[in-house]
């Protein structure tokens, strides 16, 4: 018998597998979590373009969540590195005593250079095993200087040969990192021989104190707590966006799945393992990013602000959070996405485009958002502790409800549109299709723009609690130089040499001491002490209204009326009392205020009978300098054993560089000398840290924003790459192509301004009523709304070469 022989077998159809074999429960979850991971990285160029965009996407966010995440351990780190170079004060200040093999004596020596701070110490050591501060080998001898790498290479240009001439010591080391803020400080320790503590030198026995913070200001907290949530919702919201890249694509791919036997739930399990794979790759992504930013953020100067990579890393607990939180998140997000999708074998029904968007449901979390802050109860300087937890819900309910609002609103907008060029009828047909996309796209933007309106308006209505005005006569004088350690010839040194200064076109100065009276003491026991100026008449016509003088004068300064709201109607008689008391006109005045007359040897000096009786006028810095005022003829040789010298400084805007003239002259009189810029308002220390950080932490945010919406526009491109290829194809002029675009991402652009315009109002209003402050200009949002709009239109500009490389005519092809 032959095989042709043989009996065919009957034909059975094959087996169904039975139901114990077809995998359930956690299995089914794990498998399809797999396939839906595979399908991630399957389709050639297309899917990995898909799942590489989607990934860079997210990691965008979560390298900025990481940055976030680290600024607590940040800013612990430069306190602990500021603290650790604090010098501590020793037992004993008076001379020969206190001294030990370890002690040391310093003083203060830092000055500015070009708007920049340049801080320094001037040590000289006391015995031989005197501690060099944090980041110093050893103390520097006399004439040589140990400075900051930022310094040693600004020194070594010529940007900094005016800073050279003023910091001329012979360079013999670099501070270490331990001993520095930041990497871009400039910061110097200078050796000295001539520092005592009977002049400016302050004895210490080491390094390190452990002082803690002041606290901060409750109404400043309020608005660290809104700016962290400004910051931190936008990064948070393009996460989100960037889960939905390629949406479409995938929605058709899970259609064959539908075709070939998959049911729903199974679709949606493959949904979620490709969208799980893009999160985690996602991470991966912004760990690298995070990690690649933070070893270059020590080159980069923020608004005065850098790092050390070391001291940029995240807290444990919030990396493991955002590790945790973000693919849960991606999970969610598609799941919900899906929701409003059918997918079955035969294609995809979405629900979107056939009926109209409900308004009700997207108002319940803005609603919930302002019911939360207005129940939040008022803060004020007074409050103790501020309870974060209400501002965090409200604020964050209200921003992020703008994001659902907004689709509303496109959608609502656009169906009412008709007509117009043909780029405009394309453009608008489009978002009448399907305008969820492009709405999420400037989703972002928009609350960004709303947080910093808020924000603006919140520092505008604090800002005159933060601000003081100093009293300082700026059309007067730009700087004011002083030392409490000085003698006339220290004063007449300065005004010499500031009015040979380059730039300088006049000079104030004066020298002053503490001066005793020689009649009967007070109740007390004690005698009555006033104030001694010295200075020409020039000097002297500019503190107080003179009717005349001459050198060898003599007049005794009263404060007047004026003078009241300095330290009140009543402290103005005491205190001309006490000037009355103490100098008397033909009597002998202790010049050494007293101290003289307990070490056996005071300075007498008669106050002249012709002393007239003036009224003091406030000098550039706004002080009122009562007692007596006399020019140097009046005091003969006599000098002044203790005294401070002061000089107030004119320079002629038109000289570049004027500033730093005055530095460097100061510098070469005494390098201890204290010179100030004079400024009509100074602000608070806090409140400029603050400032500070949203304004570092904005120009991050801003940078992660463009780069977000440049790679959500590319994906819109890449998702509609076919049609763009055929309307090119049948005859559509690419430029009118170019401006349909442009008009799909205005249109959205423009209508999320206005959201973000009336959002932003709406929250810093309600804000403001916390901490009890009104808003005096309703126009902040202007340059808020109009760097948002630029944002967009510029990264729409910038897609445009990837616009003309999609409507190739290989466009056409499919696989």
């Amino acid at each position: 018998m032959t095989l042709l022989d043989r009996e065919a077998p009957p034909h059975s159809p094959p087996s169904r597998p039975s139901p114990a074999a077809t995998p359930t429960g956690v299995r089914a979850w794990a498998r399809d979590l797999v396939l839906g991971m595979r399908l991630a990285v399957s389709g050639g160029r297309e899917g990995w373009a898909r799942t590489a965009l989607t990934a860079l996407g997210i990691g965008l966010g979560v390298a900025l969540l990481f940055a976030a995440a680290a600024v607590p351990h940040l800013l612990d780190t430069r306190e602990s590195r500021t603290q650790a170079r604090e010098t501590t004060n020793a037992s004993s200040q008076k001379p020969g005593k206190g001294i030990t093999d370890s002690t040391f004596l310093w003083a203060e020596a830092s000055t500015e250079y070009r708007g920049d701070p340049v801080t320094g110490l001037l040590l000289r050591p006391e015995g031989a095993n005197a501690p060099a501060p944090p980041g110093v080998a050893k103390i520097p001898g006399p004439g040589e200087m140990v400075v900051s790498p930022a310094l040693r290479e600004l020194l070594g240009t010529s940007e900094g040969a005016l800073l050279a001439q003023r910091l001329d010591e012979r360079i013999v080391g670099t501070v270490g990192d331990a001993g520095l803020v930041d990497p871009g400080e400039l910061r110097f320790y200078t050796g000295s021989s001539t520092l005592a503590v009977e002049g400016v030198g302050i004895r210490s026995a080491g390094y390190g104190v452990d002082e803690s913070a002041p606290p901060f200001d409750p109404l400043l907290m309020v608005l660290v707590i809104l700016m962290c949530v400004v910051l931190l919702v936008p990064v948070t919201i393009f996460i989100a966006t960037a889960v939905r890249f390629g949406g479409d694509r995938r929605d058709r791919r899970l259609a064959a799945l539908r075709l070939v036997g998959a049911d729903a739930r199974t679709v949606r399990r493959i949904a979620a393992g490709e969208t799980l794979f893009g999160a985690v790759l996602g991470l991966a992504v912004g760990a690298a990013l995070f990690l690649m930013l933070r070893q270059i953020v020590g080159h980069i100067r923020l608004w005065g602000f850098s790092a050390f990579p070391s001291d940029v890393s995240p807290v444990p607990s919030l990396a493991l959070l955002i590790l945790l939180a973000v693919p849960v998140a991606a999970v969610v997000v598609t799941q919900s996405a899906l929701s409003s999708v059918a997918i079955e074998p035969l294609g995809v029904v979405r629900n979107t485009g056939l009926r109209r968007r409900r308004l009700w449901w997207r108002l319940l979390l803005p609603v919930i958002g302002v019911a939360v802050l207005a129940s939040t109860a008022r803060v004020d300087e007074m409050t103790p502790t501020v309870g974060p937890f209400p501002i965090v819900v409200g604020a964050s309910c209200v921003l992020i409800g703008l994001v659902g609002l907004l689709p509303w609103l496109v959608d609502a907008a656009v169906a009412r549109l008709r007509g117009g060029p043909v780029a405009w009828q394309l453009a608008i047909r489009r978002l009448q299709l399907s305008s969820g996309t492009a709405a999420r796209a400037v989703s972002g933007i928009t609350v960004a723009v709303a947080g910093a309106i808020a924000l603006q308006m919140m520092f505008g209505a604090m800002q005159k609690d933060f601000l003081q005005l100093t009293g300082q006569d700026t059309e007067r004088a730009d700087f004011y130089v002083f030392s409490d350690y000085g003698d006339s010839a220290l004063a007449e040194r300065m005004i010499e040499d500031f009015r040979g200064t380059k730039g300088v076109t006049e000079v104030i100065g004066t020298v002053e001491s503490y001066v005793a009276g020689t009649g009967a003491p007070t109740e007390q026991g004690w005698q009555p002490i006033t104030t001694l100026t010295v200075g020409t008449c020039a000097t002297l016509k500019e503190i107080a209204r003179l009717p005349s003088c001459r050198d060898g004068d003599a007049f005794l300064a009263h404060l007047d009326a004026r003078a009241a709201k300095k330290v009140g109607s009543a402290g103005v008689k005491e205190q001309n009392d006490r000037t009355d008391e103490a100098a008397v006109p033909g009597r002998p005045i202790d010049l050494t205020g007293g101290d003289g007359a307990r070490s056996g040897k005071p300075v007498l000096w008669t106050l002249p009978k012709s002393a007239r009786t003036v009224v003091t006028s406030p000098d550039p810095m706004g002080d009122l300098h009562d007692g007596i005022l006399v020019t140097p003829g009046a005091l003969g040789s006599r000098s002044l054993p203790s005294t401070t010298v002061r000089a107030s400084i004119k320079v002629d805007p038109e000289v570049t560089d004027a500033a730093e003239y005055v530095r460097g002259t100061a510098a070469g009189i005494d390098p201890t000398l204290r010179i100030n810029a004079l400024k009509n308002l100074e602000r608070d220390k806090q409140y400029g840290s603050v400032q500070t950080g949203l304004l570092v932490g904005g120009t991050l945010t801003m940078m992660l924003i463009a780069a977000s919406l440049l790679v959500s526009q590319i994906e819109q491109l890449r998702e509609r790459k076919r049609m763009l290829s055929v309307l090119v194809a049948f005859g559509t002029r690419r430029r009118t192509l170019a401006w349909s675009v442009l008009w799909q991402t205005a249109v959205p652009v423009v209508l999320g301004t206005g959201l973000a315009i009336a959002g932003g109002l709406v929250l810093g209003d309600f804000m403001l009523g916390i901490i009890g402050k009104s808003i005096g200009d309703w126009w902040v949002f202007v340059p808020y709304a109009a760097v948002g709009a630029a944002v967009i239109m510029l990264v729409t500009v910038a897609s445009m070469p990837s616009l003309w490389r999609m409507m190739r005519p290989d466009g056409l092809r499919t696989e």
